[in-house]
């Protein structure tokens, strides 16, 4: 089943340097972690800015999907990491579910495939995850001729798709601001 690439939106974020490019004022930078809360999204997770929300029409084989993204880009040359981002969409009841056994392995498989493809990167690693009782899975993509690298928490929840990102330089990949994030995600009800 082909479906939602999960890097489309991401891609256009990203140029060439691994750097946003939203056209917005860079977000004040805090050293306060708060919590961001989408009750649309039905999710809440820690953040060290200001999260922006984007939503995007993308065509798939299954029609239109809404693709929710919510980032926080710090902007500063230093920054351990560059993007914190935290997408999802809806699927129809009927495409996918995440009590759907026989479709998981496969959705996760093109999915991540799809987010390799799309950067032209190389699938460092991959893990099974779930969040309570929804599958999902972990993986890093190395991408920029090895110099960046995207670490991805992915869940599908029912029939709706959570992607959780950051993307930092390679050599900024050994710092704890990438789990917290990851790790601060938790649904509401």
């Amino acid at each position: 089943m082909k479906h939602l690439k999960l890097v489309l939106v991401l891609l256009a974020f990203l140029n060439g340097n691994g750097y946003a490019q939203n056209g917005s004022v860079p977000m004040p930078v805090t050293e306060e972690w708060g919590e961001y809360v989408s009750e649309n999204g039905n999710f809440r997770i820690l953040a060290p800015g200001s999260m922006t929300e984007k939503v995007d029409s993308i065509e798939t084989k299954i029609g239109k999907v809404a693709y929710h993204t919510f980032f926080y880009q710090d902007d500063r040359k230093d920054a351990d990491i560059k993007i914190f981002m935290v997408s999802y969409c809806d699927y129809p009841e009927s495409s996918v579910h995440s009590d759907s056994l026989d479709l998981i392995a496969p959705f996760f498989e093109e999915t991540m495939d799809a987010a390799v493809f799309s950067i032209d990167g190389d699938l460092a690693y991959w893990d099974e995850i779930k969040l309570y009782q929804y599958p999902g899975r972990f993986w890093r993509v190395n991408y920029l001729n090895d110099q960046a690298l995207i670490k991805t928490k992915a869940y599908l929840v029912r029939n709706r798709f959570y992607s959780l990102q950051t993307v930092m330089l390679k050599s900024k990949s050994m710092n704890t601001s990438s789990e917290r994030f990851l790790d601060s995600f938790r649904l509401l009800d």
